[in-house]
């Protein structure tokens, strides 16, 4: 299965083929409400305002799978989101990243960009895949990353200005 054939569920529960990102440098990131890193939300909406004219798409997938830090319902998601951080980036349904429910995105990029020694297990919130607009690169940040410290990579894969 390749990346444009996923489909994803937006956080208002309409269907978003992840088809209609193709030619888009997409960084995505399992998110969580009440995470010591839930203050990334800031640069990562920093990323989304500074580089999408250049074809960067935020988004943030909510996960609640590492110590229940995302345990409210999809509305109370999204007002937190829009009040906190003024997220302008999309935003999609909870879902597993892990184990036997994990949602066929997270497969795919896990295979696509295993961790440390190879383990494809997500360790915590606020892991970043950052995808080429080609597919062909895919690269795998911690969740103590702060999303500023992923702009050289994103300039290389971004046309210029």
């Amino acid at each position: 299965m390749n990346l444009d054939q996923i489909d994803v569920s937006r956080i208002d529960g309409r269907c978003h083929p992840m088809a209609e990102f193709a030619g888009k440098t997409l960084l995505v990131v399992n998110v969580a409400s009440r995470c010591g890193f839930t203050s990334q939300y800031a640069g990562l909406e920093e990323l989304q305002r500074r580089y999408a004219d250049r074809g960067l798409v935020v988004l943030g997938f909510p996960c609640d799978q590492f110590g229940h830090q995302e345990p409210g319902d999809e509305a109370e998601i999204q007002a937190f989101c829009s009040l906190t951080y003024d997220v302008s980036f999309p935003m999609f349904r909870k879902v597993e990243v892990n184990g036997s429910g994990t949602h066929a995105l997270f497969g795919w990029l896990k295979e696509a960009a295993p961790g440390l020694l190879g383990s494809e297990g997500i360790k915590w919130n606020f892991t970043k895949f950052l995808v080429s607009a080609d597919r062909r690169k895919v690269k795998r940040y911690a969740p103590a990353t702060p999303p500023q410290a992923l702009e050289a990579d994103l300039e290389a894969l971004l046309p210029q200005g």
